[in-house]
């Protein structure tokens, strides 16, 4: 018997209902999300616009950033929007969106970490031949298959999703749409479905984990035969590195590599790499890194020359 779609919107119970504690979330969040935004694009105009910034590792630094902007805008005005509702529905339509942007640049991140590891490697266990290796080609052309790669895979999760139907219970009990809710919800049998998306979405994430710490490792271990200064610096680029990919990847692999179960601490858990890891990683990339901290200042001063010019 083929079940109807009755369901046209859903509801988000966010991360409280009381009255007080939402006006709490509304200002915390919106001062995330414009320090997420205002770090996030600070880099990008930076790099974009400055010359000395034009090696493969601020290439993917570039990429990172605007990945981060998408992927906190997906989610984040929507959250903070309905804490000042009363009526906090969203429609079919936009929550499959919502699934769609989040996962898609969630997943493009997780590339683009894995090519500033390789990077990484190529720069202190292959400095010689760095620059053929890592050539800007290469790097583009690697950057649009993981554009296209993700938007394909993200799509089919979509697909599947869409393939079940939605009858009744239309209550989702936190500040986002995602795939294990919207399974909790469908009026059929949805272990092959929640399968097939575990073993994908997990396995991901899980191999690209290990794939990094294993990289990390190597590097870290190559490093005995450099210079001190050498070693210092190569120190504070992995290191920085490497707190991004924990607090990005920890929390991902606890919710999306389990079956479509939650727990109390989802939510609080889900803001790691909803909110977290995008207002972060500005904050752990700029301060260690010389020559971006001084093509800011650089931006800055033809900024203010400019404005008392006119």
């Amino acid at each position: 018997m083929q079940l109807k779609n009755n369901v046209t919107e859903f509801i988000l119970l966010g991360l409280t209902q009381d009255p007080v504690r939402k006006k709490i979330v509304f200002v915390t969040f919106l001062l995330f999300c414009l320090g997420t935004l205002l770090g996030n694009l600070l880099i990008i105009v930076t790099i974009k616009t400055s010359q000395a910034l034009g090696s493969p590792m601020y290439f993917f630094l570039f990429y990172l950033s605007l990945s981060d902007t998408c992927f906190s805008t997906s989610i984040a005005p929507r959250m903070i929007a309905d804490a000042l509702l009363k009526n906090t529905t969203i429609s079919f339509r936009e929550c499959i969106i919502q699934v769609f942007s989040s996962h898609y640049f969630g997943s493009l991140e997780i590339f683009i970490l894995i090519l500033m590891a390789v990077d990484r490697y190529v720069a202190i266990c292959k400095p010689l031949h760095y620059m053929t290796i890592m050539s800007r080609r290469l790097c583009g052309a690697l950057v649009a298959v993981a554009w296209m790669g993700f938007c394909v895979h993200s799509s089919a999760q979509i697909f599947l999703t869409l393939s079940l139907p939605f009858c009744g219970p239309n209550v989702i009990d936190h500040y986002f749409c995602d795939l294990q809710f919207l399974l909790k919800l469908a009026c059929t049998d949805t272990y092959m479905v929640n399968l097939l998306l575990v073993s994908n979405g997990g396995a991901i994430r899980t191999v690209s984990f290990v794939m990094l710490l294993f990289s990390y490792v190597i590097i870290l271990h190559s490093l005995r035969y450099h210079s001190a200064e050498g070693r210092r610096k190569a120190l504070s680029t992995c290191i920085s590195h490497i707190i991004v990919v924990i607090l990005f990847f920890g929390p991902c692999i606890f919710i999306y590599t389990r079956p479509a179960t939650t727990f109390s601490m989802d939510k609080m858990i889900a803001m790691f790499y909803t909110f977290g890891t995008p207002l972060l990683n500005p904050l752990i990339y700029t301060p260690r890194n010389a020559e971006v901290k001084n093509a800011m200042k650089k931006l800055w001063s033809k900024t203010l020359i400019s404005d008392n010019k006119r």
